[in-house]
């Protein structure tokens, strides 16, 4: 969650990392997912750094586009739900509950939908370095381990505790030893690194 000025930027930074871009601002008519991803981050900054009466109009002002934004472009991506590094694949319905909690360097496919458990309102806990494929439904209050790979159309309905394997089908279930190393650009080891935190 961002916390400061200096999280703000981190998160930027970790961000533009994760979503394998190296120029340093967005194109005018390009980088739709990019601007959103900044959008976001901005809204996460005001709503949880600002909380003076005098920054609340921009609030207001910055969480209009930013839903103006997620209509356009089908993305349903609350406010501090992600950690830092997060890579949206492309414009797509992506639907995630506000309640739902994400580690960092998380890479986000079309079609994706994180929500509650009908009967019991409980979202998922979700790990750091999280690959998670087109089509995935993740449902309930169960935990997903650091650096798992989730394939594409998986059903995930229940907890998996093991980091670093791939899980696939309907229901899910382990299918590989492989995570998501190889595949996913761990934005905060490279924007801590660049920052000399590392």
């Amino acid at each position: 969650m961002i916390k400061s000025k200096e999280d703000y930027y981190y998160y930027l930074e970790a961000d533009r990392i994760a979503l394998g871009i190296t120029k340093k601002r967005p194109s005018l008519f390009t980088d739709e997912v990019w601007k959103y991803e900044r959008l976001l981050r901005k809204v996460e900054y005001y709503l949880n750094c600002k909380k003076s009466i005098v920054w609340k109009p921009c609030y207001y002002v910055l969480s209009f586009f930013l839903h103006r934004t997620q209509v356009k472009l089908g993305l349903l991506v609350p406010p501090n739900c992600f950690g830092p590094g997060l890579s949206i694949s492309h414009p797509g319905t992506i639907i995630v509950n506000g309640r739902t909690k994400v580690g960092s360097n998380c890479r986000l496919h079309v079609c994706v939908n994180i929500g509650p458990d009908v009967r019991t309102s409980q979202v998922p806990t979700i790990g750091d370095n999280v690959y998670i494929g087109p089509g995935a439904k993740i449902h309930g209050g169960i935990t997903i381990a650091s650096g798992i790979a989730i394939g594409a159309n998986s059903v995930v309905r229940k907890s998996f505790d093991e980091p670093n394997i791939t899980i696939a089908g309907v229901p899910a279930k382990k299918v590989s030893d492989n995570g998501s190393k190889g595949i996913i650009i761990e934005g905060t080891t490279l924007a801590k690194r660049r920052k000399g935190g590392i």
